[in-house]
């Protein structure tokens, strides 16, 4: 069993670094989508929880680069680069991306989940980042631990019990 203290949160619309023995979490992941980062080889990972895929949707003038797709991969790949780890060993695990809710109309306004998806594999192929495995889709929640020391990605589904991948 891990020390609670030796696990990183990440909120929604957040992103953090972890070296191993650490563990880095994010919970909530429903139509948003939680990248992990990391170089197995320097046991570094980092994370984002993405809400939505592209910033051109922000109305402020400051965004939050963790928020949005299309900023926060790029990011997260910056910090994750200068705290250590070597751009050309980096690989990809993704979660989340759920239809949370049933609409109607159909408009594509209304596929957040699978959009976010979407933008977040986009952004990782333009980077050369493979992405090793993932568990994207479906219509329920999911918390997701990863083990920078091990490489596995810990992800716990709503109704649907627990998996490594």
């Amino acid at each position: 069993m891990v020390e609670l203290s030796n696990i990183i949160k990440v909120g929604i619309a957040d992103m953090n670094i972890v070296h191993s023995p650490a563990l880095i979490r994010t919970s909530g992941l429903g139509s948003c989508v939680g990248v992990v980062v990391y170089d197995q080889s320097k046991e570094i990972a980092g994370m984002a929880h993405v809400m939505l895929p592209d910033s051109s949707l922000s109305k402020m003038g400051q965004i939050n680069h963790a928020k949005y797709a299309d900023t926060a991969i790029k990011e997260l790949v910056e910090r994750i680069v200068q705290d250590g780890a070597s751009i050309r060993k980096l690989k990809a695990k993704i979660a989340g991306g759920s239809q949370m809710f049933q609409f109607s109309s159909g408009t594509d306004l209304m596929r957040i989940g699978p959009r976010n998806v979407e933008a977040v594999k986009k952004e990782l192929m333009a980077l050369r980042i493979p992405i090793m495995a993932e568990d994207v889709g479906g219509n329920s929640g999911r918390t997701i631990e990863f083990n920078p020391k091990t490489s596995l990605l810990n992800i716990r589904t709503v109704n649907k019990g627990t998996k490594e991948v």
